[in-house]
């Protein structure tokens, strides 16, 4: 899927047509996860990008072949950049996406840093199965899951409530709203679907406030009108 330019219009200092980069992010064929903040971001900033998604099989058959082995993964121009946190600054920067101020900055990271620490203690229970994921996951849910969860919320709360960052929407709303649906789901097992509003209601209601913002309420049309 391609996303089309929308700053055909900017001009250099010099008043001629910028040359426009090529970009191509590669993750998983789902709409969530670590790559959609990316997507979300790269559409705000208008930016024209192939949105190359796979399928679990396929990435296991590229997996090696991709540094770190991991996505999602940007390319500029034919070079590639991994690491989705600073794939998500380097496009929020160029959206309005990311703080200018450097303390804001600051919360903006410590909530991308929680929400990648919170996903290694999730992805550690990938694989299992039966017995051994239902002990793994009682164990997260008793333990770091909440503490995680509750500092999220503390976060949110410095931050004023509606934003963690700025007073304004950024990279690291966007990236808790996918961390927040995931929990959500269901498709977790073991995990209850209510354990957020239980604990932390106030990211239950971030969630929805985050998904009426402009920028995330365009970069979904635009997908349906891709069909």
């Amino acid at each position: 899927m391609l996303f089309q330019e929308l700053n055909l219009t900017n001009l250099t200092k010099n008043g001629t047509v910028p040359v426009m980069k090529k970009y191509k992010v590669t993750y998983f064929d789902f709409d969530g996860g670590r790559a959609e903040p990316i997507r979300i971001a790269m559409h705000a900033a208008g930016l024209s990008f192939d949105d190359e998604r796979w399928s679990f099989p396929e990435f296991g058959e590229k997996q090696q072949s991709i540094r770190f082995h991991a996505v999602p993964t940007l390319q500029i121009d034919g070079k590639t950049i991994t690491q989705s946190n600073a794939i998500s600054r380097y496009i929020g920067k160029m959206c309005g996406l990311y703080p200018e101020e450097p303390l804001q900055a600051l919360y903006c990271d410590e909530v991308l840093g929680a929400l990648e620490d919170l996903n290694h203690y999730v992805v550690q229970t990938f694989g299992l199965k039966d017995e051994a994921l239902k002990i793994a996951r009682e164990a997260l849910v008793a333990g770091r899951l909440p503490v995680f969860i509750k500092g999220l919320e503390e976060l949110l709360q410095r931050g004023g409530g509606r934003y963690f960052a700025g007073q304004s929407l950024s990279i690291a709303d966007l990236k808790m709203v996918q961390q927040t649906k995931a929990l959500q789901s269901g498709n977790l097992e073991h995990v209850p679907t209510d354990l957020i509003k239980q604990i932390a209601p106030a990211l239950t209601e971030h969630q929805k406030s985050i998904e009426m913002e402009p920028q995330v309420v365009a970069y979904y049309a635009s997908l349906k009108s891709q069909g």
